[in-house]
């Protein structure tokens, strides 16, 4: 009821409870036809803000692709959203040595990530002549611009101080931002679970800054060669493992999308918003994500 509420104290139209009694009772009155008529307006509308969601698309120039370009930009806000929703829901499970429990929104999350990179597909029509078309028009818009993008990124671990820059004069955005980068990552979380569970974490990898990006330590890369080399049924701690190299890998699939889907439609060029373009997306794809799960199978 949480959100019904929320709709009530917005002063909008909110949904009406309806038990699986009443949708009985419904379909024999309809004789199994649906509903046809409502009287406080359409029910999906209220409850997916459609109506709000398609009015959102603006674009700027005459250019029918333009709209593709859009409207894919802005799903995969909605995808970033939805993503930190889960790592968040994680991270608390997580602090609460819920390890089970943590597993289902990682695996959620991964599957997000997994949407995202189909969204690059929507885009794959884009040759420089049709980006071209409209690319003047956006001005120095750009997607090193999204802050929910550079949410996901700092609750994954990559972390950079001067990217909270840009968004200095959107106060709320930028405190949000802040909030995260000083607080702990997933990756801090979980590598605070390692400690918890027995494993030999240094004190000083426990309680340095989060606020800087994490590097490779091998405490903790041997902690998961441990935890892969004991094959044991039901051992949340590998499920996790696994968990978080699946979510892992769908991000850096999607960094490796974003690489090919700006050299198919711009090449070499200077980015929109002052970097080298692909240049600067490869040299980003180095930072990688979680990197003692992946150095641990170096080791195995």
């Amino acid at each position: 009821m949480e959100s019904t509420d929320r709709g009530a104290r917005a002063g909008t139209a909110t949904l009406r409870p309806s038990s699986a009694e009443d949708r009985t009772t419904r379909a024999a009155g309809n004789a199994g036809e649906p509903t046809l008529e409502f009287a406080d307006g359409l029910p999906y509308d209220m409850y997916v803000r459609a109506s709000t969601l398609h009015s959102l698309q603006r674009t700027v120039s005459d250019d029918t692709g333009e709209m593709s370009f859009l409207m894919i930009s802005q799903i995969m806000e909605l995808y970033f959203g939805l993503t930190c929703f889960e790592l968040r829901e994680a991270q608390k499970l997580l602090r609460e040595d819920d390890v089970w429990g943590a597993l289902t929104p990682l695996r959620r999350a991964a599957l997000h990530v997994e949407g995202l990179n189909a969204a690059w597909r929507g885009l794959r029509w884009m040759t420089p002549a049709d980006f071209n078309r409209f690319r003047d028009l956006l001005g120095e818009a750009s997607g090193f611009q999204s802050a929910m993008y550079r949410q996901l990124e700092f609750l994954l671990g990559l972390r950079n101080a001067a990217l909270l820059r840009p968004f200095h004069r959107q106060p709320e955005v930028h405190a949000a931002l802040a909030e995260t980068l000083r607080a702990p990552s997933l990756w801090d979380d979980v590598v605070a679970l390692l400690a918890r569970r027995g494993f030999d974490i240094p004190r000083a990898l426990l309680t340095r800054d989060v606020a800087e990006e994490h590097e490779a330590h091998p405490a903790v890369e041997a902690a998961w060669v441990e935890i892969y080399r004991t094959d044991t049924p039901g051992d949340h701690l590998r499920m996790l493992a696994e968990a978080l190299t699946e979510l892992a890998e769908q991000f850096g699939d999607w960094r490796y999308q974003h690489v090919k889907a700006v050299q198919r439609t711009m090449g070499e060029k200077p980015g929109s918003g002052g970097s080298a373009g692909l240049t600067w997306l490869r040299r980003s794809m180095a930072r990688v994500v979680f990197p003692e799960i992946w150095s641990a199978r170096t080791v195995i």
